[in-house]
Order: C-alpha cells, then structure tokens, then sequence
C-alpha cells in the first residue's frame, strides 16, 4: 500500500496528497464545519452545535460569525489540538481565500469556514453569502470553472460568485414555446436551455464541471418558512402540484 496517511504528512491545510475528494485542516484555531463533513481526525478534537449551553467565547463568536439563523443548525465549531480531514460524498474539494472580499456559494457545498468570515444569508434561495477575510472550503460535482461576467449559467451548474451583482433569471422563450418544452414541463422537467441566471457586470462566476446539483434540503427549509404567507387556495394548488410530481417519480 501506498500514500499511507500519518500526521507527519498532513502539515499545513490542503487536499489530501493525490486526492482532490478530501481534505485536511491543522487544528490550531477554531473552524465553523458543516454537519458531516468529518470523515478522521488525528489528535483531540470537539465538535459543538451552535445552540444555547456553550461557552460565552463560542457564544461570541457565533455572534459574530453567523448572521442567517435559518443555517445555524447546519454548522459545528471544531476545537483541539491535532489535524482534521474533511469530505463530502465524493465530490472535489478546493480551498478559497477571502482578503476583504465578498463571495456568495451555494449552501449545500459550503463545507468549512475560518471565524473571520462572517456568514450571511444571500437573497438568492439556498445560497450564503460569505464577508471578510479568511479562508473557507467548498465542494463542487467535478473541477470548478472561474468565468467572467457577462454570461448565463445554468442553475444547476452554478456554485458561486464574487464580487459581482446577484443574477437575475433569463427564460429562454423560444425554448418554452417550443413542443419539446412544453412536453418537458409538463412532467416537471427544467432545463438550463430553459432557465438561466444571468450575471453582469464586473466580477468572477465560479461553476462546477455538472449540471448534477448537490442534493440541497435548504431550498425546501426555505420554501417552509414562505408557508405561513401562502393563502389557502395557495396552498391547495402547491399541494396539487407537488402530488402531481410525487406521481410521476414513482
């Protein structure tokens, strides 16, 4: 066997030598950490859910680090002495460095955190927008992509971006009106041909080599927190539709 694993090999903060699926973190100060995302650790590490009953200096920091509660319950902080390795069921793995910058990710990939980010909650549903400086990691369905505005990215394929305005959504008409299309939504298929985000202005675009998204449960936490704003018949016509797609899954 090679490429044996041992803490005098994993010095520093990087991939895993030769694998780009998982990666290690020198514990030397705190890391804010997705749920899961452990895989090993080597040394004392303790992993404590951002709730009431922790410490007043967790207590502050979360303060102010965390300004989208509705992901609160998402996060750890990691503390010790030792070296922790991270992954997230196969895909990449890369580190991003924040020098007072300002960069909004798709929450489902956002893996890891340093305390001098502050994490707020993006306008754009199941996105986080991150501030400061820092380094964070983030997962993605194959390499990632760094593109200039302006382009049209399908949503599916879409990571993040910096520095730049929140897209805006493009239909594609000629693609809706068409035949095809219109068979496609019928049976609740979209497309990125159909439906784009549309970036401008100045910027960087970060996309995944997929259009496989990671599977994402914040866009149903925040369609459930629209509920109480949804009339009756509202809600009726969401609960046809979603038995209709129920249907068609089987």
């Amino acid at each position: 066997m090679s490429n044996i694993l041992n803490p005098g090999v994993l010095q520093g903060n990087d991939n895993i030598p030769g694998n780009e699926y998982a990666y290690y973190l020198t514990l030397d100060h705190p890391w804010f950490m997705s749920k899961g995302a452990m895989i090993a650790y080597y040394g004392q590490a303790s992993f404590n859910a951002l709730r009431a009953g922790i410490s007043a200096n967790l207590q502050q920091m979360v303060a102010g680090t965390f300004s989208a509660p509705m992901y609160q319950q998402d996060f750890v902080v990691v503390e010790g002495q030792g070296t922790l390795i991270i992954g997230d069921r196969g895909y990449s793995i890369n580190s991003y460095d924040l020098d007072d910058g300002n960069l909004t990710v798709r929450a489902a990939n956002l893996l890891a955190f340093e305390p001098g980010i502050q994490l707020n909650q993006s306008i754009v549903p199941g996105f986080l927008t991150l501030i400061g400086t820092g380094k964070f990691l983030a997962s993605s369905n194959g390499p990632v992509m760094f593109a200039e505005p302006p382009l049209r990215v399908d949503p599916d394929a879409l990571v993040g971006w910096a520095d730049c305005p929140s897209p805006s959504l493009h239909y594609d008409q000629n693609w809706v009106n068409s035949f095809m299309a219109a068979g496609a939504s019928m049976v609740g298929i979209n497309s990125g041909e159909e439906r784009q985000y549309d970036f401008t202005g100045q910027g960087t675009v970060l996309i995944q080599s997929s259009e496989k998204v990671i599977h994402d449960h914040h866009i149903v936490r925040n369609i459930e927190q629209q509920l109480p704003n949804v009339s009756a018949g509202g809600l009726t016509a969401l609960q046809a539709r979603i038995s209709a797609m129920q249907q068609q899954n089987r």
